[in-house]
């Protein structure tokens, strides 16, 4: 018998295989109702902005949404080009593709490169968590958006009260087009 792979092996087969394994690849479902992977179809290849909401918010959801179109307004083109957007659900057992697709063109934000997500609770949870955001209260939920370059492995954490000039230029930077006035 063939002897189980070493992990190097592995990973020189499927380079992916453990940001897969670590993200999960669980599937979800888009505000268009299509199924998607999470680090397969969502995550792979791409700079990510990641927020987390619920469409029955009255305050912080919002708002946040609002500003990250405001963010996705300024990266214009790059926006489901080299970035992509995706607000995940905490709430999926009342948000359906429907509300979030509702929620999505309230706040201006249900555009291409712009994913709102969810699905079956015990799967988006494990998201949350792989993620270091979850709350067992969905009202005290984290506000933190999550920017990632997913092939380079570099994260950040951005505060969501920064205005949205200051976040779009931490994801030019993420996308490796610099930061203006520095060089970049």
């Amino acid at each position: 018998p063939t002897p189980p792979a070493s992990p190097a092996t592995a990973d020189a087969a499927d380079p992916d295989a453990r940001e897969r394994e670590y993200f999960t690849d669980v599937e979800l479902v888009t505000q268009d109702g299509e199924s998607v992977r999470f680090f397969t179809d969502v995550l792979k290849d791409h700079v990510v902005l990641i927020n987390f909401i619920f469409t029955n918010c009255g305050s912080a959801c919002p708002l946040l949404t609002r500003s990250l179109a405001s963010v996705a307004d300024l990266l214009g083109d790059d926006v489901g080009e080299t970035v992509r957007f995706v607000s995940i659900s905490i709430d999926p057992e009342r948000d359906d593709p429907a509300a979030m697709k509702a929620f999505a063109e309230k706040h201006g934000a249900n555009r291409p490169g712009w994913l709102f997500l969810t699905g079956d609770k015990a799967k988006v949870d494990l998201i949350v968590k792989k993620l270091g955001q979850y709350q067992p209260d969905v009202e005290a939920h984290s506000t933190t958006v999550l920017a990632g370059n997913v092939p380079e492995r570099h994260w950040t954490k951005i505060v969501p009260n920064q205005p949205p000039p200051a976040i779009a230029e931490r994801m030019r930077a993420l996308m490796g087009k610099g930061l203006s006035g520095f060089g970049g």
